[in-house]
């Protein structure tokens, strides 16, 4: 398997992209950052067989699969199972815990549907957030626009940024700047979800 997904990564065309962006949206660690930008700077090299919005759209559909996955096996499996999992030693394997996934789901249960879309864009919650949805038995409808639109935005950043340094940065260096730059974005979408709390914190106190 772990060959197979190095061949994907080698070989990036709107398939693997879809397939591994299915992998990143479930409890395999691998990072969103490793699949987007990459193709978008191959999409905005001469000649490339990749478009840059399709890169987009077939990451937001990975997405969108991997998330089904897990809100599906939570729903119906339910809280014990998912904990069992998640305590065990192949989610361990899958850098998963009982203390991330109560983690998680608090923050669902504090914020929300709204937290779906917000908790895409956040480092740390975005892989684990329809979890709790699929717990919370969240409707699946409002589970799918709230995702997709999350999704979409992290995946739209990503590809700006690779397409972006296609023409500043040679290939080699690419992840050195991509992670420089997620860092940076991950920090500002923890400090955009800080605001946004206590915006919400203050109009309820307000009324």
């Amino acid at each position: 398997m772990s060959s197979f997904i190095a061949w994907c990564f080698d070989n990036l065309n709107y398939w693997t992209i879809t397939f591994l962006m299915t992998l990143e949206s479930t409890v395999i660690p691998i990072p969103s950052e490793l699949v987007v930008p990459p193709a978008a700077y191959r999409a905005a090299t001469d000649g490339s067989d990749l478009n840059v919005i399709l890169v987009v759209l077939c990451a937001t559909l990975g997405a969108n699969i991997g998330a089904l996955i897990n809100y599906t096996a939570a729903r119906f499996l339910g809280r014990p199972i998912i904990y069992a999992f998640a305590n065990s030693t192949l989610g361990h394997l899958c850098l998963l815990n009982e203390e991330k996934v109560q983690k998680t789901e608090t923050y669902f249960n504090d914020h929300g549907a709204v937290g779906t879309l917000i908790g895409r864009l956040v480092p740390g919650i975005r892989h684990l957030i329809s979890i709790p949805a699929g717990l919370a038995k969240m409707r699946l409808s409002h589970f799918i626009f709230y995702t997709t639109i999350g999704a979409g935005i992290w995946n739209i950043i990503l590809a700006a940024i690779g397409y972006s340094l296609q023409s500043v940065v040679p290939e080699d260096q690419l992840m050195d700047k991509v992670n420089e730059y997620s860092h940076e974005l991950g920090l500002a979408m923890i400090a955009l979800f800080i605001a946004l709390i206590v915006f919400l914190i203050y109009k309820g106190r307000k009324k």
